[in-house]
């Protein structure tokens, strides 16, 4: 139980007994370091817009009546702004409120020191020292051991979950989550959160675009990697969000997987693997993996990425005659040219820097 403490305005916690961390977390999640935190987190990279100026003018006030929402149990998110994006594909991205994101890097704060400790080590996305270059490694790694150095052949089962975001069940969620948290008020945010998104589903489905859909959707999907990792033995498995690759020298043994894993995800997490997505293939043939096309000795980059760069890039071009949006675009090819290296792109690497210095050339004779 807790019981509040007004100082100075401010609401604190105390504990009202010793109890179990998992048990009593409501009350370093409302903590004033803990939102503070979480704000610095929720205006990275985005200290120039309008919404994180006006949250900042009045900081004190608008996380101290945050933080007595939140104690009193009045908070309530903001509708979702929703949007479609093409990059090439068709996403439809829903947007929070400053202030929920503020909520949701506090929540996630809390609950990711937990959960990190029971993922496992092949799981690379929206996790701290993974990522996109991080599981392409582990790919390498795996295709060298699988294929002897690439002396035998390797095959590969790609798959990916159909309409992942969207089918997440949530009280196969909380159920999940509840394993680890026992704290009643917290499992009751979560809850507020995931009934802010309105679904084709009544019960199911997550934004994407949320920081705590990211999360949840490790945490959901941690129940597919204990199965192939601790059920079925599976060695060679690497996961990113709802894509996941399985290597193995024996095509029957990926079909037998394919098979129990499908069987998994429709009886214990209401999901199914995409009908059209799900292939094993040989790896001389190529395989489409994080936007990347992976052979046995090279990389290449897919089309559908090159394109979503000449979008951006071209967008950025536009209004290339000030400094912020110099800078903009100086971050952008930074992060570009330090993604497409662990590609064999050395001429693409060339045209895009000389289209850049072109450029910026143009823009400072102006």
């Amino acid at each position: 139980m807790l019981l509040p403490e007004i100082s100075d305005g401010r609401i604190t916690f105390r504990a009202a007994r010793a109890m179990d961390n998992s048990e009593n977390l409501y009350a370093e999640f409302c903590s004033m370091e803990n939102l503070a935190r979480a704000f610095r987190k929720a205006r990275k990279r985005k200290t120039t817009k309008p919404y994180v100026i006006e949250f900042e003018k009045n900081l004190n006030e608008n996380l101290t009546n945050l933080q007595t929402e939140l104690f009193l149990h009045t908070y309530k998110p903001k509708p979702l702004k929703t949007f479609t994006i093409r990059d090439p594909k068709t996403r439809k991205i829903s947007k929070s409120e400053f202030r929920d994101r503020v909520v949701h890097h506090a929540l996630c704060n809390i609950l990711e020191p937990i959960f990190e400790k029971i993922f496992i080590c092949d799981s690379f996305a929206n996790r701290k020292f993974k990522g996109v270059h991080k599981a392409l490694e582990r790919f390498d790694y795996f295709k060298r051991k699988v294929s002897s150095n690439n002396t035998k052949c390797c095959y590969v089962f790609k798959a990916d979950i159909k309409h992942y975001f969207e089918e997440v069940n949530s009280d196969i969620l909380i159920k999940i989550i509840s394993k680890k948290i026992k704290d009643a008020q917290i499992i009751h945010l979560i809850k507020l959160i995931l009934q802010n998104y309105e679904s084709k589903e009544v019960g199911a489905g997550m934004p994407l675009g949320n920081l705590t859909s990211q999360f949840f959707a490790n945490v959901y999907l941690n129940e597919l990697d204990y199965f192939a990792k601790h059920e079925l033995k599976i060695r060679h498995y690497i996961r990113y969000v709802d894509d996941f690759v399985i290597l193995h020298r024996n095509k029957n043994i990926l079909e037998i997987y394919k098979n129990k894993i499908n069987g998994f995800l429709k009886l214990r997490l209401k999901l199914e693997l995409h009908p059209d997505k799900c292939r094993i293939k040989q790896l001389t043939t190529g395989i489409d993996f994080l936007g990347f096309r992976v052979f046995y000795y090279h990389k290449l980059l897919k089309k559908r990425t090159l394109i979503k760069f000449r979008g951006t890039f071209s967008k950025l071009c536009v209004p290339c005659n000030n400094l912020l949006a110099k800078l903009d675009l100086e971050e952008f090819m930074a992060g570009w040219l330090g993604h497409i290296k662990y590609a064999n792109t050395h001429k693409l690497q060339n045209k895009v820097l000389a289209e850049f210095h072109k450029t910026f050339k143009q823009a400072n004779s102006i």
